[in-house]
């Protein structure tokens, strides 16, 4: 029982940023960045930015949810099959925002700007 009360907190505490992250990026004004580091487009790069900034803050939002989902329904089979589930989610979803990011950028970046990207 202590257990999953460590875990069940260990992920809440993980997973809160993640999801405040796509809670502000929904809801910016301005261009949102995804890579750290790295500068977020300029507006006029841009044609739909609340678009845009919704879509990045949904797939932050999902994502964070998705290791919880995958948690909850890891705990049932035990800790470890919990722990497996959410490393998958980590690393497969992960890949999948990365390539989400990329389309993104695709749609809503002016012509000629993504190449710069």
């Amino acid at each position: 029982m202590a257990e999953a009360i460590f875990s069940s907190v260990v992920l809440l505490i993980s997973t809160s940023p993640i999801i405040i992250l796509g809670m502000v990026q929904y809801r910016s004004k301005d261009p949102v960045g995804f890579w750290a580091g790295k500068k977020p487009p300029r507006k006029e790069e841009i044609t739909d930015v609340r678009a845009y900034n919704r879509k990045h803050g949904l797939m932050w939002i999902l994502y964070g949810a998705g290791l919880i989902v995958c948690y909850v329904c890891g705990m049932p089979f035990g800790g470890l099959v919990g722990a497996y589930l959410c490393m998958a989610e980590v690393f497969g979803g992960f890949l999948g925002m990365i390539a989400y990011h990329n389309r993104l950028n695709r749609l809503y970046f002016k012509s000629g700007e993504s190449c710069r990207r």
